[in-house]
């Protein structure tokens, strides 16, 4: 069982991860949403800003399943590599 000490860094490290996501996402909100207004008001034409959008969108779904997704599944891993360990 891990102490308080070891449970409190844990807890502190995906709150700093989890922070990191949101600061990652209203950072790619506030830039899309001035792309958009630059191809709004520079006179329409192609929608360039989708690129941007769709790649950066790619790198932010990725970036959120290792944050609420991916902590859960090395938990699981690194307990049942543990687990091996000590059989061993």
């Amino acid at each position: 069982m891990a102490s308080d000490e070891e449970l409190r860094k844990k807890a502190r490290q995906r709150a700093e991860e989890k922070v990191g996501f949101y600061t990652h996402f209203t950072i790619y909100v506030l830039v899309n949403l001035g792309l958009v207004s630059i191809w709004w008001f520079s006179g329409d034409g192609f929608p360039w800003f989708l690129i941007v959008l769709v790649f950066w969108g790619i790198g932010l779904v990725a970036h959120a399943v290792r944050v609420f997704v991916g902590t859960g599944v090395t938990d699981r891993m690194a307990e049942r590599e543990l687990e091996k360990l000590k059989r061993e």
